[in-house]
């Protein structure tokens, strides 16, 4: 199979690379999405304080982005499969490292290791998605690899939570580990090469590489883009489970049931999210997910307490449509970069991705407060920060363009 994406049929093994890459995906989403619910356990195991364990789930973030710029400058002068294979061995050392840590230290060490790792490993499965799969079925291809977030909720935290409650916090990180040797062999065996496009790479100087990618306008739309999905989903997102129980009156072990429910609701909408958006246009479906999606993130930062199955539908009804967006609007980033500069630009974008996120989650924590009762306070005005950022999304995906449509002009 060559890199580049074929016009008109479906690659023989398409299916088989979409796999892989929705295993990738997940081990990476589900290393980052662990370390929430085990935080009482390292609190309580390390002696920490809330606020080193909020630096222990965040370097992992930082750390993906400033190494997914480095590695953005030389990641396209490579065979994508054998990039993938490498990361992928690396980020499985470094879970394996985050299960022997013998101290906080030592484990703020490996899941800094494992971020540089994950996000570059994150940013050449779409890289991959964009070089082997024709524009119009991306958004179909992009929500088959995002359900790979609906499978970490679904089935790796629960996997996760009951290795760790069976055993301790080292558990699900063994357990990581094991699924990343197994994830590298798949990739060995069943990923073809992927040099389609080094037919189209120029040697170039890093430093003119970059220049090329950051005096595109539209690659500058992209980026911002990528910034205001972020302050728009993870201002919020962190500090669902917190309000939850701190405001709303769910207890924590009604958080499963919360993470499951949604979770299983986008497994199967981010592929029919992914579906309509290839038949009616990336831009169209996007603007009305995202103004659907305002209702759930104002309800969820202004509930009060309420029942535990309202509470749940509203959560899950917040999954849905903030994650919805991101399947067109990653269809839409993926198309906006000619394939000679997809590899670097996607890094790129993904360390933009990441560092947005960590300020996201800081500048929502620098709002918020906690009451006399403990009750978290502020969560509204989060969330009306990040309604605003949304409608800012839908205007900026009006002024994104396709690198075919610039072509077509």
């Amino acid at each position: 199979m060559e890199c580049g994406a074929i016009p008109h049929q479906t690659p023989p093994h398409e299916w088989s690379v979409l796999a892989i890459l929705v295993a990738v995906h997940f081990i990476h989403i589900m290393d980052f999405m662990i370390m929430m619910p085990l935080g009482p356990q390292f609190m309580r195991v390390f002696q920490i304080t809330p606020p080193q364990f909020g630096f222990l789930v965040s370097i992992y973030t930082f750390s993906a982005g400033v190494c997914g710029f480095f590695a953005a400058l030389v990641i396209d002068r490579f065979d994508r499969k054998a990039v993938l294979i490498v990361l992928c061995v690396g980020f499985s050392g470094a879970t394996l490292f985050c299960a022997l840590a013998p101290s906080y230290s030592m484990l703020l060490v490996a899941r800094a290791v494992a971020g540089a790792f994950g996000g570059v490993m994150g940013a050449m499965v779409f890289s991959i998605v964009g070089d082997i799969i024709p524009e119009y079925r991306r958004g179909a291809a992009t929500g088959t690899v995002m359900s790979a977030f609906s499978l970490a909720a679904v089935v790796g935290l629960p996997i996760g939570l009951f290795l760790s409650n069976f055993s301790d916090w080292r558990a699900p990180f063994f357990f990581l580990t094991a699924l990343g040797v197994m994830t590298v062999i798949a990739t060995f065996l069943v990923l073809p090469p992927l040099r389609g496009h080094l037919e189209h790479y120029r040697e170039s100087d890093p430093l003119n590489q970059l220049k090329t990618i950051f005096s595109n306008c539209n690659h500058l739309n992209a980026f911002a883009l990528i910034i205001m999905l972020m302050f728009a989903g993870f201002s919020v997102i962190p500090f669902i489970s917190l309000y939850m129980v701190a405001n709303v009156g769910l207890t924590e072990t009604d958080l499963p049931y919360l993470y499951f429910s949604g979770g299983l609701a986008t497994f199967f909408t981010a592929r029919l999210i992914g579906k309509y958006s290839d038949r009616h246009g990336n831009r169209k479906v996007f603007g009305i997910i995202a103004v659907i999606s305002i209702v759930p993130i104002l309800l969820v930062t202004h509930m009060t307490k309420v029942p535990v199955v309202l509470a749940i539908a509203t959560t899950t009804l917040f999954m849905i449509f903030v994650s919805g967006r991101f399947v067109p609007a990653m269809a839409l980033i993926i198309s906006s970069v000619e394939p000679r500069l997809r590899g670097s630009f996607m890094s790129f974008n993904s360390s933009v991705q990441q560092i947005s996120a960590g300020c996201a989650s800081l500048m929502a924590g620098s709002i918020m407060g906690k009451s006399a009762e403990g009750e978290l306070t502020q969560f509204g005005i989060v969330g009306i920060i990040a309604a605003i950022s949304t409608i800012i999304c839908i205007c900026l995906t009006a002024r994104l363009r396709s690198f075919e449509e610039g072509i077509a002009k």
